[in-house]
């Protein structure tokens, strides 16, 4: 049993309400704050050399030796892991000190990538009411990050868009902070 499989639900929920509560708190208490760090953020060499190098261990790991604690078990890609075992550590290089446009918004397009599998895993066959919020989280999580990664100029695009008016900016972050506070309640109460 891969450990992805032994999250709970109520774990993955509280989670996922934690990360969106706590982020849109500080997005609608400190608006110019995160306004301005934001708008840097598609740009910032150091935030994406470190998302960057997160996403890829993750994916390493999953594709690991057997015996490591996240090996995942490929089906019928398995001969590949031998190709992978070298490849994801030079791209990851290679990606961390080739390209400098926009890595920091494919660093985190790769960790919202890695990050949908935990929470759909948790979610998968469960017959609790509202589990849903949690999958499609997940779902929107994988098509951000299939576009951050091939299209990164759309978060820019996306952000410049959000922080124009400050009013519209924080009509998203309080529609992110009810939606963490959906997944909160539904963790407390079916999960």
């Amino acid at each position: 049993m891969h450990p992805y499989e032994t999250i709970s639900l109520s774990t993955a929920g509280y989670v996922l309400a934690a990360w969106l509560i706590l982020s849109h708190l500080w997005m609608l208490t400190k608006s110019d704050q995160a306004i301005s760090f934001l708008q840097t953020f598609p740009r910032n060499t150091m935030a994406g050399r470190i998302l960057m190098a997160i996403g890829m261990i993750w994916f390493w790991l999953l594709v690991a030796p057997i015996g490591t604690p996240l090996e995942m078990d490929l089906g019928e890609f398995n001969g590949a892991k031998r190709i992978l075992l070298i490849a994801v550590p030079a791209a990851a290089y290679l990606m961390i000190t080739e390209v400098k446009e926009f890595l920091a918004v494919r660093g985190l397009g790769i960790v919202s990538l890695m990050a949908a599998a935990p929470l759909l895993a948790a979610a998968f066959q469960e017959p609790a009411t509202g589990k849903l919020l949690i999958p499609l989280y997940a779902y929107g999580m994988l098509t951000a990050g299939l576009f951050f990664v091939g299209m990164p100029y759309l978060m820019r695009d996306g952000i410049q868009f959000a922080t124009n008016s400050t009013a519209r900016f924080k009509a998203f972050a309080a529609g992110g902070l009810l939606y963490g506070i959906g997944v909160l309640a539904c963790s407390i109460l079916w999960y």
